[in-house]
């Protein structure tokens, strides 16, 4: 029987998808993980199901939220961006 090895399998998940999933909006660059810890997925379960604010305060850190925010976002970007990125890194994140 073969034993798995988690370090590997994590190692080659990062090759192919990189540590972080790039996405732009009106030309600046945003960055959200790849892979999320136990604790950010304590914290995704604790955010109310609407609380798209708190989602993306969570993935994308203070100082890019902060960022973010600037931008005239629509419910339907956001809700582009999550599908995207749950289709590349298999998260699925905002899937109700």
């Amino acid at each position: 029987m073969t034993t798995f090895n988690v370090n590997a399998a994590r190692a080659q998940r990062l090759e192919a998808l990189g540590r972080d999933w790039t996405f732009e909006l009106d030309g600046d660059t945003f960055a959200l993980p790849t892979e999320l810890t136990r604790t950010t997925a304590h914290k995704l379960r604790d955010l109310d199901d609407n609380d798209v604010d708190g989602l993306l305060r969570l993935l994308l850190g203070e100082e890019q939220f902060t960022r973010f925010e600037r931008h005239d976002v629509t419910v339907q970007d956001i809700a582009a961006i999550l599908e995207a990125y749950g289709k590349e890194t298999g998260l699925g994140l905002g899937e109700g």
